[in-house]
């Protein structure tokens, strides 16, 4: 049964002298630069930081007995208020976080996308989602409650062997289920049915690619935090992750190892562009076989472990041949010749310079890199997409200085990319005649809003998970500190609009589960960065076999 409950009341903040945004914080250019040096000074790390380096170094310090301020018990320090501030909030989310549970048959088996009360119908809000689920999970596994995601786990594994049409058309067997949610077939007798959609009731009618995807990265996670093999080495567990690996890596009429996609099969969910060859997808994929080579039985077939590892070699040597781009590959792409016919050509897609959009060159700066969104022939999508990039990084697809380097242009480009609430999903927004032909008039991905352009907490997590596995946790607290200003007086929104994200979605949800799970997991990686073991996977070394030489226009001091 869905625990139906209103949502918890506004709860009055202590004051804080963060409270409140000002054009001073914002727009002191000498207070930027202040800071931009003081990083430079304060970076003595490697460009490479590993996970056990992170769990001995950055793990918080107490203070020595003694060495506190000297101030009377009653009096009250500016760091008690903001401090006592952010317990309010971190407890509220956590309300809330409780709240959204579902139960199925007695037992919790995931969270609800929204329980905001105030938009009338629900429509799919009350159901529980793959993706949105994820930052619920880690949050739960970091607190120690594995049983509401091993339930999901099962469940879903279950929901996956159940037969999938769409018209007269059988999805393949590994699909996983977009969402599901709790039906109650006989109110009397009190029993239950789980229903789950598979992309036969979504806009747009598109199944959900990275529904699987998502499902081996928890189950990994699941493994790592509790140190329990048997259930990633279930019967049930081993097959619902060999049906996701074989319909991921059939062979077809394809000469790329990236994997291709419909528009809306990802988080951006409606029409975006994205069709063919997404990065976030690439960069799940990527994750994704990765996680399965530890959680396949040792006894697993070598065929097909083989084939899973050559996968990942190829893959990555794409990604970082064709998407990778910095102030130096954005000017060998400007300078493309055309129409070349050769195995040497250097323009192997018949890019036209011309297509370049004149943005790219005032937004690349001097020091930093990304992977960009989409290659396909004739075709490069050079916006940024952040889900994508941090993956690669989580994920170690992008180098040491690959990662450093994505990390630099975050910074960089704050303003663009953070503004006034973390984090702009992709950048730009597309606008008039693009923005017509591109998302056929969508009125939901106008310019700066939703999934154009639009401003989600959610992936606050990522960026603090990134920011710490690289030892620059800085960026993490400033993007943390940023968010706590308006995000429990917001209601926890599914979104904001605007160029800098300053205003609340016109279609946002309040209390969004993942806005309030994205926050406790920020929070909880920033309190004890050991928690990143469970979502980060290092550098084997393996992956980059063959892999081009690729290096930075500035390497890391």
């Amino acid at each position: 049964m869905v625990l139906c409950v209103e949502p918890p009341p506004p709860v009055k903040l202590p004051e804080s002298k963060d409270a409140e945004l000002t054009d001073d914080d914002n727009h002191d250019s000498s207070k930027i630069e202040k800071r931009t040096r003081m990083h430079h000074i304060e970076r003595h790390r490697s460009c490479v930081v590993t996970l056990s380096d992170i769990e001995l170094n950055d793990l918080p310090s107490k203070s020595p007995g003694g060495a506190g301020t000297q101030c009377s018990p009653r009096e009250e320090t500016p760091t008690d208020t903001n401090a006592s501030h952010r317990h309010a909030i971190t407890d509220v989310a956590w309300e809330a976080l409780k709240k959204s549970m579902v139960y199925f048959r007695g037992q919790p088996i995931g969270t609800v996308a929204a329980i905001d009360k105030s938009q009338g119908a629900a429509l799919n809000y009350d159901q529980v989602f793959m993706r949105d689920f994820i930052p619920s999970a880690l949050a739960f596994l970091m607190k120690g409650e594995h049983l509401i995601v091993k339930n999901f786990l099962v469940e879903t594994a279950c929901l996956q062997s159940r037969e999938k049409m769409v018209d007269l058309f059988k999805l393949g067997q590994g699909v996983m289920p977009a969402s599901f949610k709790v039906h109650h077939c006989n109110p009397t007798q009190k029993t239950e049915s789980l229903l789950a959609d598979f992309g036969e009731t979504a806009i747009g009618r598109v199944a959900p690619v990275d529904s699987g995807l998502w499902w081996i990265i928890l189950l990994r996670a699941y493994t790592k935090c509790t140190g329990d093999n048997s259930l990633a080495e279930s019967p049930n567990c081993q097959r619902a992750m060999r049906l996701i690996l074989r319909l991921c890596l059939s062979e077809g009429c394809d000469t790329s190892p990236a994997l291709l996609c419909a528009d809306g099969c990802s988080m951006i969910d409606r029409r975006m562009g994205i069709y063919g060859y997404p990065i976030e997808i690439q960069a799940l994929f990527f994750m994704a076989l990765r996680c399965s080579l530890s959680l396949l039985k040792q006894d697993s077939d070598d065929d097909f472990v083989n084939h899973i590892t050559k996968r990942i070699q190829a893959l990555s040597y794409h990604l970082h041949s064709y998407y990778w781009l910095d102030f130096q590959r954005l000017n060998d792409i400007y300078r493309y010749k055309t129409e070349e016919y050769s195995q040497t050509a250097l323009n192997k897609f018949n890019v036209i310079p011309e297509s370049i959009p004149d943005w790219i060159f005032d937004f690349m700066p001097s020091r930093g890199g990304y992977f960009i969104g989409n290659v396909s022939p004739a075709r490069m999508d050079f916006r940024w997409f952040c889900l994508g990039n941090f993956i690669a990084i989580l994920s170690s697809l992008a180098t040491g200085e690959q990662a450093e380097a994505i990390l630099d242009l975050v910074e960089e480009r704050w303003e663009e990319l953070i503004g006034e609430m973390p984090l702009k999903i992709c950048y730009p927004a597309m606008e008039n005649q693009e923005w017509q032909i591109v998302t056929g008039c969508d009125p939901k991905n106008t310019r700066w809003s939703y999934h154009n352009g639009g401003s989600w907490p959610v992936l606050l997590w990522l960026l603090v998970a990134v920011s710490v596995k690289l030892g620059r946790r800085h960026l993490a607290r400033r993007a943390v500190e940023l968010m706590e200003r308006r995000l429990v007086k917001d209601d926890f929104p599914e979104y904001y609009d605007g160029k800098a994200g300053r205003y609340i979605g016109k279609q946002a949800r309040k209390f969004q589960t993942w806005s309030i799970a994205g926050y406790l997991v920020a929070k909880m990686l920033l309190d004890d960065p050991s928690h990143l073991r469970i979502i980060a996977l290092e550098d084997d070394g393996h992956s980059r076999s063959g892999m081009p030489f690729l290096k930075r226009s500035n390497s890391c001091p």
